[in-house]
């Protein structure tokens, strides 16, 4: 469904007056099948969050592709859903399923009437439903973070991007959270790319894994979930 390409990435930072050029990712290669759960797994500052923001249509690879469903990205489009790390994602004024409805409205993807019908069913799913008229400043962590994932799931996207979405909860509700990801990939059926830099993570979320080594990014091994173990993802990673 996504190939990436060969994919080398850059940008400019600002040092001492003076403009650096910085790669990120060099030479990137890797396939996501449909249903994949596919995790990106590396040390910080390996370009694991450049790389999403490039398949998101953010980035232009300076070197390389990037194809969902045959076509190369060229731009950010519904296709392709952000879910962050910051639990500020939400829109303060607006309930729980006034976002979902507003996000389904606003690119006239839906009237009004199935954009509700459609909030509804997935603030369901995501175990929201006496929280749908809830304003996100009364929300948790957690809370936050399940309504933007049921927003983002409710657009229908072909691929929902995940930059460590869970990394700013406290480790009881983060595990919750990924238990409940991983109930809803096997109800739902989507495909998610998702990027962390926590090998206990990978392994519970992700059925294959991508491994980047540190600055800039590459390739070091592809893994499926099965064959993934901590010991052994800490030796590749972390081998010299």
């Amino acid at each position: 469904m996504l190939a990436v390409r060969g994919v080398t990435l850059q940008y400019r930072t600002r040092q001492s007056n003076q403009d650096h050029l910085v790669t990120a990712t060099y030479r990137v290669s890797f396939n996501v099948l449909e249903s994949d759960r596919f995790v990106v797994l590396g040390p910080s500052g390996c370009g694991k969050s450049t790389l999403l923001k490039a398949v998101g249509g953010y980035i232009s690879p300076v070197e390389g592709d990037i194809i969902l469903d045959g076509s190369n990205v060229k731009s950010p489009g519904p296709d392709r859903v952000f879910v962050f790390q910051e639990f500020d994602q939400l829109l303060p004024w607006k309930t729980v399923k006034e976002n979902i409805v507003f996000a389904l409205t606003a690119g006239r993807k839906l009237p009004r009437r199935q954009a509700e019908e459609r909030a509804m069913l997935n603030i369901e799913k995501d175990k929201l439903s006496e929280f749908a008229n809830s304003y996100p400043h009364t929300l948790s962590g957690g809370m936050k973070q399940r309504a933007a994932i049921a927003r983002a799931l409710a657009m229908e996207p072909r691929i929902l991007l995940m930059d460590e979405p869970f990394a700013s909860l406290d480790a009881l509700t983060r595990a919750q959270m990924q238990e409940e990801l991983l109930q809803l990939c096997q109800d739902t059926n989507f495909t998610v790319l998702f990027v962390t830099h926590s090998i206990s993570e990978a392994i519970r979320i992700g059925s294959r894994i991508l491994l980047l080594s540190a600055h800039p990014g590459q390739v070091k091994a592809e893994l499926n979930g099965s064959e993934s173990d901590e010991a052994r993802l800490r030796g590749l990673l972390f081998d010299a």
